[in-house]
């Protein structure tokens, strides 16, 4: 610089010899990704197989059906569920879809509870079968193995 009072120009920077100021432009475009609006609703379908444990007298699918009407949570309240989280059961088999973002742990959390309340936890789990489903399943207990073995001794 050959002086305080001169200064260089630039379009987007001020120099002087004591203070840089920033210019910004206004009209600098949004990126289009931030500009596209989301055309399509977000659905998330969730599917609990409860064929074995229905099949064999121990489980009620109505009753679990009930369960998760007035446990699932909308925005923090129980029994919100309205237009954005519906369930529906086809015998043994429960679907889930939902308009709002919700999560599949959450339903294994759900169904967990529901049978340690009905005392069913020691024998049914809770597995994946798929992106989108779980499957009540018993327990593999070799107790019959064992017994052979001993007996043989």
């Amino acid at each position: 610089y050959k002086g305080e009072s001169e200064a260089l120009s630039c379009p987007l920077f001020h120099f002087s010899a004591s203070v840089v100021v920033v210019v910004f432009d206004r009209h600098i475009s949004q990126p289009k990704c931030l500009l596209a609006k989301k055309s399509k609703k977000e659905q998330h379908k969730f599917v609990l197989d409860c064929t074995h444990p229905v099949e064999d007298g121990i489980l009620d699918a109505a009753v679990f059906e009930q369960f998760l009407h007035e446990r699932i949570k909308v925005q923090g309240k129980t029994g919100n569920l309205g237009n954005s989280v519906s369930i529906t059961r086809e015998k043994e088999r429960i679907h889930v879809v939902a308009e709002i973002p919700f999560s599949k742990r959450y339903l294994k959390y759900l169904t967990k509870k529901f049978l340690k309340k009905n005392n069913l936890r020691d024998w049914l789990r809770v597995v994946a079968n798929g992106k989108a489903s779980y499957e009540l399943r018993y327990f593999q207990i070799n107790n019959e193995d064992e017994e052979n073995e001993e007996g043989d001794e």
